[in-house]
């Protein structure tokens, strides 16, 4: 699939980053070359980043919960619930309750809401740390928010938005099933510096600079 991806015919890059005088607009037109190029359709769907996505978010919740003296098991829970979480906006939208299982609420409205989504990550993240009663809770809330942030971070480019504070807003930058790619891409990168700056006291890092430097070299 990555091949069938990455394989650009040089006629359409000329295409695209050359065109016509009478086309007129060039960074339009260099837009859709690279949407072409990175974001065609069904890439990846949408459920799918958010699992992977997940799973980054998992790996900075832990480190994050790590970084505030919490033990195995608080950082294993904080994995285990941001993974949970990654897509629970969407199946906490169902009615699992009832045999038809049909949404009970309008999709993208009150388990999308950024507000309670980050209420949840600061009351979680004051208790973290605290031990006794709280410090297995507030790991576990505290994953279960990064993952579900993470999740309106993935939908908030495309047109139907995000309600972060009331209304919903979109960047409007590609439509659902276009670019998880890039989402995939960025929550791991995020994810690999978050844990190589807690864990690894920036050890990986200065590698990777490292080697781009010597690479420019």
């Amino acid at each position: 699939m990555i091949g069938h991806y990455a394989v650009f015919p040089l006629s359409h890059f000329r295409k695209f980053m050359f065109p016509p005088a009478r086309c007129g607009k060039p960074r339009a037109n260099i837009r859709a070359f690279f949407l072409q190029c990175v974001c065609r359709q069904d890439f990846m769907a949408s459920g799918k980043a958010h699992h992977a996505t997940g799973f980054a978010a998992g790996i900075i919740a832990a480190a994050l919960v790590s970084g505030t003296g919490g033990n195995h098991l608080a950082c294993g829970l904080a994995m285990v619930a941001a993974i949970a979480g990654a897509t629970a906006p969407d199946w906490l939208e169902v009615a699992w309750w009832s045999r038809a299982r049909r949404l009970w609420i309008t999709h993208r409205t009150l388990t999308h809401w950024g507000v309670g989504w980050a209420a949840m990550l600061a009351v979680s993240w004051h208790f973290l740390g605290r031990g006794g009663d709280y410090g297995a809770g507030a790991a576990f809330a505290f994953g279960f928010a990064c993952g579900g942030l993470i999740h309106l971070l993935a939908d908030w480019p495309n047109p139907l938005g995000v309600p972060w504070i009331h209304a919903r807003h979109s960047l409007n930058l590609w439509t659902s099933g276009h670019c998880d790619l890039i989402v995939v891409g960025a929550s791991w990168i995020a994810a690999f510096f978050v844990a190589d700056d807690i864990w690894f006291h920036h050890a990986y890092g200065h590698m990777l600079m490292n080697a781009l430097r010597t690479l420019h070299a």
